[in-house]
């Protein structure tokens, strides 16, 4: 299959910058992790992460959104310098899942998404202790909201199930339903269809095309090299912390540089997956 088997809906007009990443550099004593990367995102803009096992990936988005503090280099939001704290970034308006699910099993789907939804409640710890007129009415509208969004990514019937009961790509889209409950601007998706089957890859890739149409940006971190390159606008491909090459998926897959950098990171299934969605002539 190639990237021209598939027809990629047509992406709204790309508008200002949302996220612009300067200079991150990411050290760890003696690792140099991520060197010297820059990154733009605008508003309604799909934009792809790629690369080998231990590019530097993840430790980028990290540095993004606040779990890391970059040991030089900066993120700006919305034009504005961001700090490097996670309440603040969500507060700003930038919103992540996860490589690895981080639902709380033992809660109702309903009430994990709720949990991403009170980063935009007000009431008190006295409000809340009291429960008064405040707080019912703030948790009346998160409960609404909240099934609102259980219906936008397709869990609308399973709004009280417990989260560790729902099959495993069910789970994937309820981390995104969390995310998307703290009213973001931009979503940053780390292997979205990691473990996934091929039906549920496409559900995937729609429900991204989904998000980005109601008017978010998106950027995704992903091996699958066919998911990739039909879902984005911009790729950029990191190799051993620095940018390889950034561009449509059409100039990225036909880099050679690309395809010699993951049969160089050990010959993975990455490799016949780059080469079979190159385009061809």
């Amino acid at each position: 299959m190639t990237v021209t088997d598939e027809v990629t809906p047509t992406a709204p007009a790309v508008g200002g910058v949302v996220l612009e990443a300067s200079g991150v550099t990411m050290r760890f004593g003696g690792l140099l992790a991520v060197n010297n990367v820059n990154l733009t995102v605008s508003e309604g803009e799909i934009v792809g992460l790629i690369g080998p096992n231990g590019a530097g990936k993840t430790t980028f988005f990290n540095c993004l959104t606040g779990l890391y503090k970059p040991t030089s280099g900066q993120v700006r939001f919305a034009g504005k310098p961001l700090a490097p704290k996670p309440r603040l970034v969500v507060r700003a308006g930038m919103a992540r899942t996860f490589q690895n699910i981080r639902l709380f099993g033992n809660m109702t789907a309903l009430e994990n998404v709720m949990v991403g939804r009170y980063c935009r409640t007000s009431s008190g710890a006295i409000t809340s202790i009291l429960r008064g007129p405040k707080f019912r009415r703030e948790e009346r509208e998160t409960r609404a909201k909240a099934q609102e969004l259980l219906e936008f990514v397709g869990l609308g019937k399973v709004s009280e199930h417990l989260a560790r009961n729902l099959p495993y790509g069910d789970q994937r889209r309820l981390e995104i339903a969390r995310a998307l409950a703290t009213d973001p601007k931009l979503i940053l998706l780390d292997e979205p269809t990691a473990g996934m089957n091929p039906q549920e890859t496409r559900q995937a890739s729609d429900l991204i095309f989904k998000i980005r149409d109601s008017g978010l940006s998106v950027v995704v971190i992903e091996h699958d090299m066919r998911f990739i390159f039909n879902l984005c606008d911009r790729v950029l491909c990191l190799v051993r912390g620095e940018a390889l090459i950034e561009g449509t998926p059409a100039e990225v897959q036909s880099d050679p540089r690309v395809i010699e950098a993951y049969i160089g990171a050990g010959g993975d299934d990455d490799d016949d997956d780059v080469q079979d969605a190159e385009v061809k002539s």
